[in-house]
């Protein structure tokens, strides 16, 4: 009866959660394109792309429950080439998503013995968007980390057993009981954090002759091209060292061939957008493609109600900014909300056209901003020392806060992308 950690660390903020657990739900459970095997098998294949076990073995376990031939847990090599076609993009989507494009589309869709739908297609797509994003996740909160000395507050991951955290949606009052155990718990985010504040306050009373503009424009006249990377000097250094996603505490290799027969081309990663040394790349702008005005309707006819259940997680994130720190005074929720989550679009290449991005630097101290894009680009990277040291201001509840926009920003930003090489493929 133990529910499962991510479904515990969620539960720090439970009207997400609720929406959470309705959306997973529905994607791995309710009627849709893919069969039930399929859909958990591509939840594995989406998991390995950054050695997230903790993910790969809840779903080889659903996987096996909805029927999945068990040949296919020895790998790539041993699933219909259909699936395995769904290879290439998972691995774009995950590391580089600004490379897709309507050939990718293309290629899965041709008419052959092994094509695509375009639902089929959809419903694959937020599946990986979905269970990437959840990895960072899962990385970002200690899920896959023992409780460590000093009564860190992580959780124990705990292992597949009997309920699958999706499956609370559809227990009698599971997911009520928990929403009702852990309202108390979400109070704690209301408290105060004075620097916090005070670096909100600052952003509305400085001038545009502050240092920080100065600096951006500095960098712009080294060459940066149409600065996508601005708000992040660090993004050109490596980040922080932790543990080997493939070794444990100790430093012994644990289980690497399992998560390896998952995915093809294990060197591909993360790399900076729009590095100086490259200007094939090009900036998505969200006024010329937005999740409003265009994947909404476009996944949601596609995939029928799943673009209501994701706007609705977008704007649970939303809502919970101003619940939760709105009652500081003078704090200013939505600069700091949106200064993370245009944070994180900037290094996937998405701009806003109007966002003061010299804000993102005046908010963000520097540890935060390496802690974030380690969870963004290289879940796999970060250990649970990062979670105790970024901003020790903050409480257990509002890291998790930060993971959740993380989450969400992640997710809409690998969908913007798909979504519009689709709409490219299909005009």
């Amino acid at each position: 009866g133990r529910l499962e950690a991510v479904t515990q660390q969620m539960g720090y903020h439970p009207q997400y959660l609720d929406s959470f657990l309705k959306t997973q739900h529905y994607l791995m459970h309710m009627d849709g394109p893919l069969p039930f095997d399929c859909r958990h098998y591509i939840a594995i294949m989406a998991a390995a792309r950054h050695q997230c076990r903790y993910l790969v073995n809840l779903h080889v376990l659903q996987f096996l429950r909805a029927g999945g031939d068990p040949q296919w847990l020895r790998g790539l090599d041993f699933i219909p080439p259909k699936l395995r076609n769904l290879n290439e993009i998972n691995k774009i989507l995950a590391h580089r998503p600004w490379l897709i494009t309507k050939e990718h589309i293309e290629k899965l869709l041709k008419i052959s013995e092994w094509s695509w739908s375009l639902a089929e297609l959809v419903h694959a797509v937020v599946l990986l968007a979905h269970c990437h994003a959840l990895a960072s996740f899962v990385f970002g909160c200690g899920c896959e980390q023992d409780e460590g000395p000093g009564g860190r507050s992580l959780l124990k991951p705990l292992s597949p057993g009997n309920q699958c955290f999706c499956e609370a949606t559809a227990s009698n009052g599971c997911s009520q009981e928990l929403l009702r155990i852990n309202r108390k718990r979400s109070l704690d985010s209301c408290m105060e954090l004075d620097s916090l504040r005070e670096r909100m306050q600052r952003i509305h009373m400085e001038t545009e002759g502050r240092e920080e503009t100065r600096l951006l424009q500095q960098d712009r006249e080294e060459g940066e091209g149409q600065g996508a990377e601005v708000v992040a000097a660090e993004h050109h250094s490596d980040p922080p060292v932790g543990l080997s996603p493939l070794t444990d505490s100790d430093g012994e290799v644990t289980g690497a061939t399992n998560l390896a027969c998952y995915m093809q081309d294990p060197d591909f990663g993360y790399q900076d957008f729009a590095r100086r040394d490259e200007d094939q790349t090009r900036v998505f702008r969200v006024q010329d493609y937005s999740w409003e005005d265009h994947g909404f309707s476009l996944v949601n006819r596609l995939y029928s109600d799943i673009g209501h259940l994701l706007d609705e997680k977008f704007r649970m994130v939303d809502g919970l900014q101003s619940s939760a720190i709105a009652k500081r005074q003078g704090c200013e929720p939505s600069v700091f909300k949106r200064g993370i989550w245009n944070y994180i679009h900037c290094m996937f290449g998405i701009r806003y056209d109007d966002y003061d991005y010299a804000e993102v630097n005046q908010l963000l101290e520097r540890i935060l901003k390496v802690y974030i894009k380690t969870v963004t680009c290289y879940p796999e990277k970060t250990n649970s020392e990062m979670f105790d040291r970024f901003w020790k201001q903050f409480k257990h509840s509002e890291k998790v806060h930060v993971n959740l926009l993380i989450l969400e920003a992640r997710m809409q930003a690998e969908l913007l992308y798909a979504l519009q090489a689709i709409t490219q493929y299909m005009i």
